[in-house]
Parts: structure tokens; sequence; C-alpha cells
């Protein structure tokens, strides 16, 4: 079992970054995939990005290619979103999942433990 606690979420301007951190306890992040969801207020929970456990070449939704950057840190247990030139489309609440056992990570009902959180707003 693992627990999952985001942070680093705040209001940004368009263009502006944030880096978010999911500091992992009880298992290291090595052990699993890690991915990033987000989810708007009146959206479906959408797959960002992942970081695969026995593949360390990370994939990304169409929508942020290019602009963000998943990366893990096994000394710190700790998973990182780095997100660059935001829009405000990227408003929404991003949350970082662990699966022991993963097909393509970019599924949400593949994930087995989840973070509460963090809210990103962009302003326009």
């Amino acid at each position: 079992q693992v627990q999952l606690v985001e942070s680093g979420g705040g209001l940004v301007q368009a263009g502006g970054s944030l880096r978010l951190s999911c500091a992992a306890s009880g298992r290291t992040v090595s052990s699993y995939t890690m991915g990033w969801f987000r989810q708007a207020p009146t959206s479906e929970r959408e797959f960002v990005a992942v970081i695969r456990r026995t593949y360390g070449i990370p994939k990304y939704a169409d929508s942020v290619k290019g602009r963000f950057i998943i990366s893990r840190d096994d000394a710190k247990n700790t998973v990182y979103l780095q997100m660059n030139s935001l829009k405000p489309e990227d408003t929404a609440v991003y949350y970082c999942a662990a699966a022991a056992l993963a097909l393509s990570g970019t599924d949400w009902g593949q994930y087995d433990y989840w973070g509460q959180g963090t809210q990103v707003t962009v302003s326009s």
C-alpha cells in the first residue's frame, strides 16, 4: 500500500509554470507505475501523464505534450509534474495515482491508489 499527497497547485497566469509534487509513503514510487490525472469542475477525469514502473519513457496526453514533464525522484520518493506554458484549459484539480500493475497507464481504472488532489487555476 502507498499513500500519496499532492502539493504545488495554485493560481498562475496563462503562459506561466507550476511544478506539482506527489510525495509517497508506505512504498517507494519505483515499485509503482505513477500517473497524473486531472478533473475540471464539470468534466470527467482525464489522463495527463504517466511514468511506468518498468519502462522509463513517459507518456503524455496530446493536450499537454511538449508542455508538461513527468519525472520521478527515487531518493525523495516523489513524483513531479512540471507544467509549462499553462493555458486556461489546464485549470483543474490534479491528482497523482499509483498502480501496482498497469497496462497503458492512461486509464484511471488501472490505478490502485490516489492522492487528494491539488487545485491548479490558470487565469486568462
